[in-house]
């Protein structure tokens, strides 16, 4: 087993998600590949050479071929990984835009789905992902938590099998009892 690790918090220090997500990492076991969003960001990407990413057309210009590149690395890292771990901050009761930007990357046809006359069907081979949800104060599972519902589409979406939602939401407390409750999702879980 391999474990893809996925941080996008803008906070370095003292990030729920950035300290349970390392928690899991550790707690499964198995070799990790590290990717921080927020340390080391994407190339911005223009619409343009999105387009040309998602539909791989007019590959002979400079800018597309980088960013092609750059996304078959991408999901070559994920596609090696049998868990994911996503440490996804609610900002703005949405995901970091580094985040989206990483999405937008690896969420390509032929790739990661492909559509087939009975819908799309995910070819990423991921066995289970574990999604750390981080709120200041929005109920993780709440009407207002678009964080949950689209990373659990986008997730599904690309094949991966079993999502679990870590729910690190301020709004249940201190930070110690938020990290203390997460970790224990994470031990149950493990352990079942």
């Amino acid at each position: 087993m391999s474990t893809l690790h996925i941080n996008s918090s803008a906070q370095m220090l003292n990030s729920n998600t950035r300290e349970i997500g390392q928690y899991l990492a550790d707690a499964l076991k198995a070799p990790v590949t590290h990717r921080d969003l927020a340390l080391n960001p994407l190339p911005a990407i223009s619409s343009e050479d999105l387009i040309g990413v998602q539909t791989t057309s007019d590959v002979e210009r400079p800018s597309l071929k980088q960013h092609l590149t750059l996304s078959d690395e991408l999901i070559a890292e994920l596609k090696q990984a049998d868990t994911l771990i996503i440490g996804a901050p609610m900002y703005n009761f949405g995901i970091p835009v580094v985040l989206k930007q990483w999405i937008d990357y690896i969420a390509r046809a032929g790739q990661t789905f492909r559509y087939t006359e009975n819908g799309p069907v995910g070819l990423s081979e991921v066995k289970q992902a574990y999604v750390v949800i981080a709120s200041g104060g929005t109920p993780v599972g709440s009407p207002m938590d678009n964080v949950s519902s689209y990373l659990k589409t986008v997730l599904g979406f690309i094949g991966v099998e079993t999502i679990h939602i870590i729910d690190a939401a301020g709004s249940k407390g201190t930070t110690d009892k938020v990290i203390s409750e997460a970790k224990a999702q994470i031990d149950s879980i493990i352990s079942a």
